[in-house]
This record gives structure tokens, C-alpha cells and sequence, in this order.
């Protein structure tokens, strides 16, 4: 099956609907499959559900589809990069379900594993566990999370080879692994394409099997979130 496109635009045709729950890659600005975000906010889709550890920041990454009103619900474990999202969310404007970082990780990895829910001691006793099971075990209390399973999945890696097979770039792999495996349709931004067997098999930090469509950004942005320097 062929899952290279021209662009992110082509790699979203027909697959991106109003209404549709999305999985983000990346940890504020790092590893955010940033053209993929913009090719889905010129889509025009609206009423989505983001899955992702944050927005982006305001104007960049997912805070692009905040400020065009596309998103109409959040899952996430940090609002603070995004005066948006915060206001949006204050206001009462934007539904949000808030989720403790590792929690959000292994749902989205559970999902992609075939696996329903699991049991965390993470979030018993505050909000996070209002209206779910809690269930004892060894004389602790464990919360239930259901995983997650995303309609489609936006991911970063630094390289894929024809096959799909991908090798993320140091911190930028972060959600991005737990992402693609959650997507039932995983779309994939890479630096660098490669033949297959040119990546060594010791080197794939995940399978072709999760992949689907892959477009290639030689040349990504790659903004740095707070800028710190020395007069």
C-alpha cells in the first residue's frame, strides 16, 4: 500500500470531518507536526475534539484551530502556554477534560493496544476521579481511565522509510509514539524518507503496522516556546 502524499494537505483529503476526535503529537512546541496542524485548520473542519498534552501556544500548533474555533472540546493535562485556551476555557466556551500527563499517556497507548481501561492511583481523592470507579487492590485505592482511541492521528517523527516505519528525534518523540498507535487512521510529518532497510530494524522506534499516510516536511519551523537569553 502507498503511504507516501504530496503534501499535509493531500495526506488529510478525505479522511478529516466535522466532529471527529484527533490526537496531537508533540509537548507544547517540541515535536508538533506543525504542517499537518495548519493543512487541518485550513481544512475547515470544526466541532473536534483535540487529544494532545497541551495546545501549542496562541497562533502556532493547535492554538491556530482555538483561535479559528475549530476545536470544541480539549483533552489535555496543560492549559498554561495558550491565553486562549485559558480564557476559552474560563469563559465557558471550550470543554475541557482535564488529565494527569502520565494518565493521558498510557490511555492513548492502551487504546492503541487494544486495551479498555486500566486502574492509576494517579487522581484518587480529587476531581480527576469524580464519576469513575475506584476499586481497591493490596489496601489502595486505583482509579479507573478508560483509553483513548482517536478517529485520526497527527504525528511528528525525524524520519520514516517507505514503509511507514518511523525513528523520532530525541524529546520530540514524547506523546508522539502513544499518539500514533491511538489513531484508527495515523497520518505522520517526517523530516527524512528513506528506503526500506536503511533503517536499521534496532533503530524503529515504532512499526509501520501504526502508520498510514506520510508527508514529507524537509524544512519544519520548529519555534522555540520561551526564548531565554543573555544581554
Amino acid at each position: 500500500m502507498k503511504k507516501l502524499y504530496p503534501d499535509a494537505a493531500a495526506a488529510l483529503a478525505g479522511v478529516v470531518k466535522d466532529g471527529q476526535t484527533i490526537a496531537v503529537g508533540g509537548f507544547g512546541l517540541c515535536g508538533i507536526p506543525e504542517a499537518l496542524i495548519a493543512a487541518l485548520r485550513d481544512s475547515g473542519v470544526k466541532n473536534l475534539t483535540a487529544i494532545s498534552n497541551n495546545a501549542g501556544v496562541d497562533g502556532f500548533g493547535l492554538g491556530q484551530l482555538l483561535n479559528t474555533r475549530q476545536i470544541k472540546k480539549m483533552i489535555s493535562s496543560y492549559v498554561g502556554e495558550n491565553k486562549e485556551f485559558e480564557r476559552q476555557f474560563l469563559a465557558g466556551e471550550l470543554e475541557l477534560e482535564f488529565t494527569p500527563q502520565g494518565t493521558l499517556a498510557e490511555k492513548l497507548r492502551a487504546g492503541g493496544a487494544g486495551i479498555p481501561a486500566f486502574f492509576t492511583k494517579t487522581g484518587v481523592g480529587t476531581i480527576v476521579a469524580d464519576g469513575k470507579e475506584i476499586r481497591e487492590f493490596n489496601g489502595q485505592q486505583y482509579v479507573m481511565e478508560k483509553s483513548l482511541v482517536a478517529d485520526v492521528a497527527l504525528v511528528k517523527a525525524y524520519m520514516a522509510d517507505k514503509a511507514g516505519n518511523l525513528v523520532f528525534r530525541k524529546t520530540s518523540r514524547n506523546f508522539n509514539p502513544n499518539v500514533a498507535m491511538s489513531g484508527k487512521l495515523t497520518i505522520v510529518e517526517v523530516e527524512k524518507l528513506v528506503e526500506v532497510g536503511e533503517i536499521d530494524p534496532d533503530q524503529v522506534h515504532l512499526p509501520s503496522i501504526f502508520v498510514h499516510r506520510i508527508v514529507v516536511n524537509a524544512t519544519p519551523e520548529k519555534r522555540i516556546e520561551q526564548r531565554t537569553i543573555r544581554k
